[in-house]
């Protein structure tokens, strides 16, 4: 039987394994066998027995450790002929993205199977953080008052790791969905029949489709990419979660309460990157993002309509059976809609009403032509709260005549899309670097006032003539003169801004964020910009808010003291205060990780929130923290609810914004029921962080010094192997596929800042997704053994009890070591040897290598020491079993990602080796889920 998950090592793990976990082996055998099914059909019975032989040797070498197997597994990989190898590439490929879907649809049956035996509620949902409030004392008031002033964000940006195609995630989808319906109805034999034939339909589809994009993608395409998973998710699961929380607040309220079904605040609300972004990215520009807004707009009309259309053909109460009341008369009494046959059903003139007009609003914003055309002519919406308010009418008649289930049903869902959505649908970021913004400025300032010499400005003299400048009514800009293109394109992109604002209101444009913050003239430089086209107003209100981001392992350490003197500037302060008296900073994971490495970028962002904590106290303003993380440990992935719970005291405070990046977003988002969850932890986790933890819980000052220690010495180790030793550079580039992954056709982003090979100017996301590729993981983890080796050698008296008392007592460092547990178990450094031999240099390859090596085995000694486990992942047996499934058909895309890499880089001419790289990065990145 082809493509089975392999015997666990540990029997009697299996022997307890749950019934789901078993569900879960049996639907990966049956995709893996429709997979062979579909090999052996297309491919021959040939290619399907060479399929066999390489998957069934590589699981005897991992069940057993066996040598002769592994010899002979290399030497099966070794003889085959590039076509054979690129069909193997693409078999084993898929079946890491359908033990994905399997995977995914187990833990939804898991939830389920939980909720039906009337288990507690999980940690991470909102039923357990709403009763484990209740049972703190926090009453419903309360509860309300907190999520009236909360704020829940995720924000989906473009980084490109995701390299699976939309028309791929598709079949995906109808594959889990056919493993759902087989998984909740009963289905008849012949129903049983129908459905393994359309697997089937989709498995040989998705075989038949190529894997790769041909082309490179434009930034509307990232849009379009983005705004998918609004179709699948977001459209109508944010309201459902607003609904099914206010449900739970409400079922305890008295019969007698005056505020009836008090409707809840919404909080969770979806930001976007893709069209904003200009940072690095030369095709974000005025136009593409009025496009983005377009598309955005677009789709969430067209989601209202749909709506409308169906609300309609439900609402067909007569108004000679129900009471109605003036204002549902009125409304209806104004719908262009003259078919007698609705002229005594009031609801559906109503919504036909409402739907000329909205149908009027999608030409108007967009141009869009509706499908369905409205019944008359009627003029169009100024804004969405307008027909927010049309919706309630419908609302508060219907509970007026005892209706209140149907309230409750299509409508209530769409007056609360409506309510989350506008009719931008999400909250699009700018963002950009401050090194732009800065030539911007000097380049207006001089051509304003020749010798101005802005660039060569001391930082105290930047901030007299940009705080001077923000005080002035007079434009620096003068269509008069000549601009450089880049000056253009900036001043080009906030005018789009300001006329979005115009268009869809101050929500759709919310903030500006300022890439690589050093100083407070990076926040007073887009001050003045945004002052240029009236986003900021001389007289000291902004519309929008103005975010630093704050990158590097420099940065990070001052960025509290930048903060403290910019909110002591009375001009920047009454920008703040115009803003509710809200200060948002971003904290960028990503960056200082490859700065500094995971352990010290861990604990400087940590003592940052601290810093940042107490500066906004003593100025009296609210801090928002806007996480920057990536889907990888090495960007600052892991898990979103204990990361959240491990924020310092005071830091989370009822808002937060988080980044969804690259492949995270299809992995947590592609299937409703599984972005549901993935939301509600978000806001679970935001709730338990504000209400349930002290606003003070700083750990003992032994641990915050011995953290410090650590991180210094672990900065040391990072800095040493990474910036400091002689030819790493070249290193990383010959050992790793970083090269090849910028041929992908993945993102509109160029990989590098700059055209160089520096490390230095290379993102962070190659940087960590080229680690991850080869197995070894390094941003994850580098420097951590050494460091506490060093720590213990130097404090005998306490040693590695003291970690193991850190672990246990402090979360902050508990999630630090649960991260790196994670990443060291997806690592190999037998498949990360095969990729050191690529480096020619032998000298070179040998003393990088087994530096790393050696780190590599003090990293995991360690961890396994402090944790008191005696194997990676021994406390989530879960992840342990479905990353030991994984490896048989893992390995055997690594060796040949080598060889590949090894014919391309002698330049060879056969197009098909190319291809089979690219698609190895596509089945690796799939196996290992959270790569980039």
């Amino acid at each position: 039987m082809a493509f089975e998950a392999g015997e666990p090592t540990h029997r009697e793990q299996d022997a307890t394994a749950s019934e789901e976990d078993a569900r879960l082996r049996t639907d990966i055998r049956l995709l893996g066998r429709i997979l062979g099914d579909t090999v052996r059909d297309q491919e021959g019975e040939a290619v399907f027995d060479l399929v066999e032989r390489i998957r069934q040797t590589s699981i005897r070498f991992h069940r057993d450790d066996d040598e002769p197997a592994r010899r002979e597994l290399e030497a099966i990989l070794d003889g085959m002929s590039t076509a054979e190898t690129v069909l193997i590439v693409r078999a084993f490929s898929y079946f890491s993205h359908l033990a994905n879907i399997a995977e995914d649809q187990n833990h939804i049956r898991r939830t389920r199977q939980q909720s039906l035996a009337g288990a507690a509620p999980r940690a991470g949902t909102l039923a357990n953080a709403v009763a484990r409030a209740r049972a703190a004392g926090i009453g419903q008031a309360a509860l309300r008052r907190f999520f009236g002033e909360a704020l829940v964000s995720p924000v989906l940006t473009a980084h490109p790791t995701e390299v699976r195609r939309k028309s791929t995630i598709d079949r995906e989808m109808e594959i889990a969905a056919l493993l759902d319906r087989a998984e909740r109805t009963r289905l008849t034999p012949e129903e049983v029949a129908a459905d393994e034939e359309q697997l089937r339909r989709a498995v040989l589809t998705l075989w038949q489709t190529n894997l790769l994009r041909r082309t490179k993608l434009t930034v509307l395409d990232e849009v379009a990419n983005g705004l998918s998973f609004y179709g699948y998710t977001f459209l109508r699961e944010v309201p459902r979660l607003h609904s099914a929380l206010e449900d739970r607040l409400n079922a305890d309220r008295p019969p007698d309460d005056p505020d009836g079904e008090a409707e809840l605040a919404s909080f969770l609300r979806m930001g976007s990157w893709i069209g904003g972004d200009r940072d690095g990215n030369p095709f974000v520009t005025a136009e593409v993002m009025r496009g983005t807004l377009r598309m955005q707009s677009t789709q969430v009309l067209r989601f209202y309509l749909d709506e409308l259309h169906e609300l309609g053909a439900e609402l067909s109460l007569a108004a000679q059976l129900v009471a109605v009341d003036a204002d549902l008369q009125a409304l209806a009494a104004r719908s262009p809609d003259p078919s007698p046959h609705r002229r005594g059903e009031p609801y559906r003139l109503a919504v036909s009403g409402i739907y000329a007009r909205l149908a009027a609003t999608a030409f108007e914003l967009d141009g869009l032509e509706v499908s369905r055309h409205p019944v008359g002519d009627a003029a169009p919406y100024a804004t969405a709260a307008e027909f927010k308010t049309d919706l309630d009418v419908l609302h508060r008649s219907l509970n007026a005549n005892q209706s209140g289930v149907v309230a409750r049903g299509r409508l209530r869902l769409l007056r609360r899309a409506v309510d989350c959505f506008g009719f931008h649908l999400a909250r699009l970021d700018m963002r950009q670097n401050s090194v732009v913004h800065q030539r911007t400025v000097a380049e207006l300032l001089e051509a304003a006032a020749p010798g101005t010499r802005y660039a060569a400005m001391a930082e105290d003299e930047r901030i007299a003539l940009l705080t001077a400048e923000l005080k002035t009514a007079r434009p620096l800009a003068s269509p008069f003169l000549g601009y450089s293109e880049e000056t253009k394109g900036e001043l080009a992109v906030l005018r789009a801004a300001a006329e979005a604002h115009r268009v869809f209101g101050p929500a759709v444009i919310p903030q500006s964020i300022v890439s690589m913050t050093e100083g407070v003239s990076d926040l007073l430089e887009i001050a003045v910009l945004l002052k240029e086209v009236g986003l900021v107003d001389p007289k000291g209100s902004s519309r929008l808010n103005i975010v630093p981001l704050f990158e590097t392992i420099a940065d990070l350490r001052n960025c509290a003291g930048v903060m403290d003197r910019l909110l002591a500037l009375p001009e920047y302060r009454r920008l703040v205060d115009s803003r509710g008296g809200l200060q948002e900073v971003m904290l960028g994971y990503s960056d200082s990780n490859k700065d500094g490495g995971f352990v010290t970028s861990g604990w400087e962002l940590y003592k940052a929130e601290i810093g940042l904590i107490e500066v906004f106290e003593r100025h009296g303003v609210r801090l928002r923290l806007f996480h920057g993380r990536g889907g990888s440990v090495g960007r600052g992935g892991g898990p979103s609810y204990d990361a959240i719970l491990a924020q310092p005291g005071g830091a989370v405070n009822g808002q937060i914004r988080i980044t969804e990046q690259g492949e995270i977003i299809s992995s947590k988002y592609s299937n409703p029921e599984v972005g549901r969850s993935n939301l509600e932890i978000l806001a679970a986790a935001t709730l338990e962080a504000s209400l349930l933890q002290p606003q003070r819980s700083a750990p003992r000052e032994e641990y915050l010094a011995a953290m410090e220690t650590l991180s210094a010495a672990a900065y040391a180790a990072y800095r040493g192997l990474v910036y400091e030793t002689e030819g790493f550079q070249d290193y990383f580039w010959a050992s790793t596929v970083i090269s090849e992954i910028a041929t992908l056709n993945i993102g509109s982003r160029p990989a590098s800042r700059t055209k160089t090979r520096k490390i230095e100017d290379l993102r962070a996301i190659p940087w960590v997704f080229s680690w991850a590729q080869c197995r070894l993981m390094l941003p994850g983890w580098y420097g951590f053994g050494s460091a506490v080796e060093s720590w213990v050698a130097e404090h005998p008296d306490k040693g590695i009890a003291f970690f193991q008392e850190l672990y246990r007592e402090w979360p902050f460092f508990r999630t630090l070591l649960s991260n790196m547990d994670m990443v060291l178990s997806k690592s190999s450094i037998a498949v990360a040897s095969r990729y050191a031999e690529l480096v020619p240099d032998e000298t070179l390859r040998e003393t990088i290598f087994q530096r790393i090596r050696a780190e590599w085995q003090s990293s995991i000694r360690a961890l396994l020491d402090i944790m008191g486990h005696d194997r990676l992942l021994h406390g989530n047996p879960l992840l342990e079993r479905s990353i030991r499934n994984r490896f048989p058909y893992l390995d055997p895309l690594n060796h040949v990602q080598v060889e590949l890499l090894k014919l391309h880089r002698a330049e060879s001419t056969d197009e098909q080796v190319l291809r089979g790289i690219q698609l190895t990065i596509n089945g690796i990145s799939a196996g290992l889920r959270n790569s980039g």
